[in-house]
């Protein structure tokens, strides 16, 4: 018998984790099917109980339901635990495991792919949400100099720099005092590329030998890496991110970590033919 997967949000139409999916079980020999599974928005509970009944064996989870994703699962990832939101379930009988693979997923997209080292690197975290709290704590794991996290409002970067402080060197910092500072890494954890919006960090912050990395991605460069090419910097997108969730996803479901690398190249060549 097959086994079911599928990512679960509202909407989910837009997604690309079932093409993602799909390649990787190809290349991995895996019998799995992967679909998308529309959510009503007060019914994630109910959406995901009729799923496991019809004998599914996980779900990605995407907006807005990682929260409850989170307050579903019956077992938690040390990971997941940190974010505070899952992005992943895996369901075994009455077991319900909830893990949260993105902020491993930037770690490696950087690493691994970018060929951009995380350790003792100077990196800015910029947003102080959802996105920016599923990430620090694999940031801090990954060795750098220093995590700086700056918000538009500076009470919720310190709560956030407080939380993860026992976990490595994090910091909060005003955005009035950002012209001071200099980081390798800065990395756009805000929303405002969805709506054309710049993040606030000032252009003193992107210089050339800096890598400005915007979460979101899509068919050309988001105001945040035009600002970022503008100055010189080294600009990416989340797709890699994107890839690299995936995967760590596939590998918690399957135990078998599939490659990357063509899947983000065959991605990347359907954004730019759009």
């Amino acid at each position: 018998m097959t086994d079911r997967y599928a990512v679960i949000g509202h909407p989910v139409a837009h997604s690309r984790s079932p093409e993602i999916h799909a390649a990787f079980a190809r290349a991995t020999a895996q019998a799995m099917t992967y679909e998308r599974l529309l959510a009503p928005l007060d019914g994630f509970h109910v959406a995901v109980d009729a799923f496991r009944a019809s004998g599914a064996r996980g779900a990605n989870v995407t907006l807005p339901f990682k929260l409850e994703a989170y307050r579903y699962a019956n077992e938690l990832t040390e990971r997941a635990r940190q974010a505070g939101a899952v992005n992943t379930l895996k369901f075994d009988g009455a077991r319900i495991l909830g893990d949260n693979t993105d902020g491993v997923g930037l770690c490696r997209d950087i690493v691994n792919n970018l060929k951009v080292p995380l350790v003792g690197a100077r990196i800015l975290l910029i947003g102080a949400g959802g996105a920016a709290h599923g990430v620090i704590g694999p940031l801090l794991s990954a060795g750098p100099q220093q995590v700086a996290i700056t918000n538009r409002t500076f009470s919720k970067a310190d709560e956030i720099a407080r939380h993860f402080s026992s976990l490595g060197p994090v910091k909060a910092i005003r955005l009035e005092d950002l012209a001071t500072e200099n980081f390798d890494i800065l990395i756009n954890a805000t929303s405002a590329s969805l709506a054309g919006n710049l993040p606030p960090v000032p252009e003193s912050c992107l210089q050339p030998g800096v890598l400005a990395y915007d979460m979101m991605y899509g068919k050309g460069q988001t105001p945040f890496m035009a600002l970022a090419h503008a100055a010189g910097a080294r600009t990416e997108d989340g797709l890699g991110m994107l890839v690299e969730q995936a995967a760590e996803a596939f590998f918690v479901w399957r135990g078998v970590r599939p490659a990357t690398a063509s899947v983000i190249a065959q991605l990347r060549a359907q954004l730019r033919s759009t």
